[in-house]
């Protein structure tokens, strides 16, 4: 069986790539402005399709979507068959058929791609695609599925949801009828999968108050509402910024990047967080939570992907201590060079920590390493995997006593309510809500349970990020030549200081992460290594950031 050149020649000539653009497959897939994106949409249908055959018809995930991205941003992603990220080694081929220029070439690398991967083209293709809800996910869906019907996939449409779900979805339905049966493969089998863990888990405790959640005018608005609806009184839900279709309000100063990247309360619930009340963001798909709270004083207190991590693994390891469990599961923390210093002491306490580059991928291969691995990045990106022996093993365990016999009810019940996918803003919600409601934490406690180092994240407008090299986890640059000796010049005249640069895997900007003893230092610190590398990568004078130093 061969490609239908015909079908694939006629819809190509719809989608032609412009010559001027480049396009790379990277941790977050394909992102760039939305109206740059035709081409490559097409080409990542036909791509998902020979994915699928090449995995013997399994379901092939599709999500269109920017995440936190500015609104005129779009992207687009394929999950592979458990929900994981696409394997790595088809990230380059996805990068070659989105660059080939005419549609001569692209026949040649799709003919190229089935032949060196022994593609068998009699094999059915299934895929299962989603978008958010930016203005430019219509057109762009269109494109998909014209790559889909080139090459006669069965695609199914989810319609407009989170990432997560999308994710969620995939492996539903690859593993449906199995013993790993992942749940119902429906938005609703979602939903009631996690409120069902959910209330098991908080059965008894005193019902927490009202959570305030800044839904990032997005995708997350909806499914928030759906599961408010499954949670009843177990968990009463106040949803802020659910306009999803006011032009511009995407992501615009609220949601979770925000609230990471400028340190403050979105100003859209400055009338409504009341002091000693918790709110949380999620950001454009529903992907990343920041938790944060006002003091008595009225002060804003951010709780990040850290702040979730250190909560969530100390209570699974008091759990799986109580459960009898200790020495036969092993847990572990990734994270990256983004965690904070105190963080990551506090963890290392308890448990080992291991340090990896920045990107999704990194992060869930590392914890896969482990019985139970915990991954969070800072920016609230993250989730919990339970390795399938450990699944079986908490299943199948005999406890000894009451007690033995409640940790591991528990445990259990987070397995359930716990997205393993992939970082999921609403299942982390719960995940927190649940751990705050057996440590009777308010926002209070759990921020005390170290002290954040002070911080700064600067973004860095760079011609060319791919001059940026980094070693040791993206702990230091190794291209440039000769910029790191002056970073670390800088670094050795704060107290507490550390600082690192990376590119950035979805913008053309460089990052700059700085933190010392004091929050002025840290500050200070940001700005001065912020400005070294606008200045060393040959930045226009005239559009150097006042704030750089």
């Amino acid at each position: 069986m061969s490609l239908s050149l015909d079908s694939i020649r006629s819809l190509a000539d719809n989608h032609l790539k412009p010559s001027h653009l480049r396009f790379q497959y990277g941790t977050a897939g394909f992102r760039t402005l939305g109206a740059h994106l035709d081409s490559v949409m097409f080409r990542v249908g036909l791509l998902a399709g020979l994915r699928s055959k090449k995995l013997d018809g399994k379901t092939i995930g599709v999500m269109v979507t920017a995440s936190h991205n500015p609104e005129a941003d779009n992207g687009v992603k394929l999950v592979d068959p458990r929900g994981e990220m696409l394997e790595a080694s088809w990230e380059a081929h996805a990068t070659v058929l989105a660059n080939v220029t005419t549609t001569d070439q692209l026949i040649s690398a799709l003919e190229q791609l089935v032949s060196s991967l022994r593609i068998d083209l009699s094999k059915p293709a299934n895929v299962v695609y989603a978008r958010d809800t930016r203005p430019s996910g219509v057109a762009l869906v269109s494109s998909l599925e014209d790559g889909f019907r080139a090459l006669n996939v069965e695609a199914r449409n989810a319609g407009i949801t989170t990432t997560p779900i999308l994710h969620y979805l995939v492996r539903a339905i690859n593993t449906k009828g199995t013993a790993e049966s992942y749940g119902e493969d429906t938005e609703e089998g979602y939903m009631a999968k996690l409120s069902n863990a959910f209330k098991k888990l908080v059965a008894g405790k005193p019902a927490s108050p009202p959570l305030i959640i800044d839904c990032a005018n997005g995708v997350g608005t909806q499914a928030a509402r759906e599961l408010g609806q499954y949670l009843g009184n177990s968990l009463s839900l106040i949803l802020l910024n659910t306009d999803t279709t006011t032009l511009g309000v995407l992501n615009n100063a609220c949601g979770a990047d925000f609230v990471k990247t400028q340190q403050k309360l979105p100003p859209s619930l400055v009338s409504h967080l009341r002091p000693g009340q918790r709110g949380c963001s999620l950001d454009g798909d529903a992907d990343r939570l920041m938790y944060y709270y006002l003091d008595d004083r009225g002060q804003f207190h951010m709780l990040d992907g850290d702040k979730i991590a250190a909560l969530v693994a100390a209570f699974i390891v008091d759990l799986v201590k109580s459960a009898g469990l200790e020495g036969e599961i092993r847990l572990g923390v990734v994270q990256t060079a983004y965690a904070n210093g105190g963080s990551t002491k506090y963890l290392s306490e308890r448990l080992p920590v291991r340090c990896v580059s920045t990107g999704v991928k990194h992060l869930h291969h590392a914890a896969e390493h482990y019985d139970i691995g915990v991954y969070f990045e800072a920016n609230g990106h993250g989730t919990v995997l339970f390795s399938p022996e450990t699944q079986v093993k908490l299943a199948n365990h005999q406890p000894r006593t009451p007690a033995q016999s409640t940790a591991l009810n528990h445990l259990n019940n987070l397995v359930q309510v716990i997205n393993q996918t992939v970082g999921d803003a609403l299942s982390d919600m719960l995940l927190v809500e649940a751990v705050l409601a057996h440590r009777s934490y308010s926002g209070v406690e759990w921020d005390s349970l170290y002290v954040d180092l002070p911080n700064r994240l600067v973004k860095v407008v760079v011609t060319d990020r791919g001059a940026f090299k980094t070693e040791d986890a993206e702990r230091r640059l190794v291209s440039p030549p000769g910029l790191q000796a002056k970073i670390d010049d800088i670094v050795r005249k704060y107290e507490g200081g550390r600082s690192f640069v990376r590119p950035s895997g979805t913008e053309d900007v460089v990052r700059v992460y700085a933190e010392a003893r004091i929050r002025a230092q840290a500050d200070e610190l940001a700005f001065r290594v912020a400005g070294l590398v606008f200045d060393e990568a040959g930045g226009d004078p005239a559009q150097r950031p006042a704030e750089f130093i």
